[in-house]
């Protein structure tokens, strides 16, 4: 089975979360959980453990079986998607805001490992540690959503955080040797190996 599906539904699951708060002001507790975790797995053994597991990932799984099979039910995800591949490329391109972000993540992480990476103390960390580096690269990552929840300071951090999980998992997917052009001439061999990991 093909780690980079991993990667991908990490990323799909992500914003996902995203889209839910900036409409709705909640997340998804378990799978927000399982996106924050993962930006400080900076040294898992393999993309599996990036998401403790592949059972973590399941939500998003579903949803890129469904987007691939032309099912999605939501035009703004596979938008935000491209956005963030595309800050992606700019972030790795980027030594010193990629470093800060490193160093950052270390930073907060005994936080994370105190109070849980999902306690708003640690939202309210890595929302300003996006602010103040990968929120200066462009393109810039456009959140569309119910202004009342978008004007709220809580729900800015947090999304900005999830949006650090979303980067992170599009950096792991590059890494695995991911592609856009995968979606479109490896649309079978996805499909498949999403299956596989569902099973």
């Amino acid at each position: 089975m093909d780690d980079r599906v991993l990667a991908l539904a990490g990323l799909g699951q992500a914003l996902k979360q995203v889209r839910r708060i900036a409409e709705t002001g909640q997340a998804d507790a378990a799978v927000l959980s399982t996106c924050l975790d993962s930006v400080f797995r900076i040294d898992a053994p393999s993309p599996e453990e990036v998401y403790g597991g592949a059972r973590n990932l399941r939500p998003g799984l579903l949803l890129l079986r469904d987007f691939l099979a032309g099912q999605g039910d939501d035009p703004q995800l596979p938008k935000l998607a491209l956005a963030v591949t595309q800050l992606e490329r700019r972030f790795v391109s980027d030594d010193e805001v990629a470093g800060r972000v490193h160093e950052g993540i270390l930073a907060i992480r005994p936080r994370a490992d105190e109070l849980g990476a999902s306690h708003p103390e640690v939202l309210s960390a890595l929302g300003t540690l996006y602010a103040e580096t990968v929120s200066q690269l462009r393109p810039k990552v456009m959140v569309q959503g119910n202004p009342h929840y978008l004007g709220q300071a809580g729900v800015v951090a947090e999304i900005r955080a999830i949006l650090l999980a979303a980067l992170r998992s599009a950096v792991l997917w590059r890494q695995l040797g991911g592609s856009v052009w995968d979606l479109f001439l490896r649309k079978r061999a996805l499909q498949q190996s999403i299956e596989g990991w569902l099973d």
